[in-house]
């Protein structure tokens, strides 16, 4: 195998015209030319150079060789180059995927961070609810996932890197208007005779399953993943309904009240990688400010 470094060699032996003023040129010995010429031309196969006196002069094979030597080391440097730049944070592209209330709370904060602190590293952003979000990941569709799951959900990501961001509790809304407006805690069992408006598929399971453990089945009139159109539909005294409470960050809610309801149902917001993604700087920097924005 031909090494990089007896190219440099003979490139500088063919430029300077003997071994001794590579030696010269490279801030070595002449031994030391010798041996990793003698060691190129054992991987060539052939020999490269004729030393007949003082005069040092290339074989055919050696010009080949030196002719090709300066594209090989060219693209060598640029690549060296560009991998100490992403190595740096001087540059880099990360493909986030993330779930709606995410993306706008989380998300916004924590990409402006990374901008202003590693102005060279892209960040593209596409979104998708879990499973669909981790499934992208292991496919390599993205290098991030921005995803949630509920209690008990612990096994589904087992063969990807879990950076935990916070706990995130759902809250039940009402009407202004509704009977329950001004409660600050509300069992849940208390809304069996009302109409629901329902969220995400996840999020509808969960909605279910919790109502079940309270004794009923909730009459789901209305589903939606757009969570302006569930506060829309609230306030319109359409019906109640759960919604995580990240998600209330970034929505209007006139005409609705917040209440807490129990027993509680909670999910854990996450950050995924993949194990060889999660050492590559970038993503790295990524997962950090997250965290960092998940902590604000």
């Amino acid at each position: 195998m031909i090494e990089a470094r007896h190219l440099r060699v003979l490139r500088t032996v063919a430029a300077t015209g003997s071994f001794s003023a590579a030696a010269r040129e490279l801030g070595c010995t002449q031994p030391a030319v010798s041996q990793q010429m003698r060691a190129l031309e054992a991987s060539a196969g052939t020999p490269l150079v004729v030393r007949t006196g003082r005069e040092t002069r290339l074989t055919e094979a050696g010009q080949v060789l030196v002719r090709h030597a300066t594209g090989i080391l060219a693209g060598l440097g640029a690549a060296e180059e560009e991998v100490a730049a992403l190595a740096g944070l001087r540059a880099g592209r990360v493909r986030l995927v993330s779930f709606p209330s995410g993306s706008s709370t989380l998300v916004p904060t924590a990409l402006a961070a990374l901008r202003a602190a590693h102005a060279g590293i892209r960040v593209s952003l596409v979104e998708a609810e879990p499973p669909n979000s981790a499934a992208m990941l292991r496919d390599g569709e993205c290098d991030v996932a921005l995803a949630f799951r509920y209690d008990g959900a612990t096994a589904e990501w087992a063969d990807l890197v879990v950076r935990p961001l916070l706990v995130d509790r759902l809250v039940g809304l009402v009407p202004a208007g509704h009977r329950l407006a001004g409660a600050r805690t509300v069992p849940i069992g208390e809304l069996a005779g009302e109409s629901w408006i329902a969220g995400c598929p996840r999020c509808r399971e969960q909605l279910v399953a919790a109502c079940e453990r309270s004794g009923f089945t909730p009459r789901i009139d209305f589903a939606t993943d757009d969570y302006p159109a569930v506060i829309g539909l609230v306030a319109a005294g359409l019906g109640v309904a759960v919604l995580p409470q990240l998600a209330m960050e970034s929505v209007r809610t006139e005409g609705v009240r917040t209440v807490a309801v129990e027993p509680a149902v909670r999910r854990e917001v996450v950050a995924l990688t993949l194990p060889d993604l999660a050492r590559v700087p970038a993503v790295a920097a990524t997962l950090d400010q997250l965290a960092l924005a998940a902590a604000r």
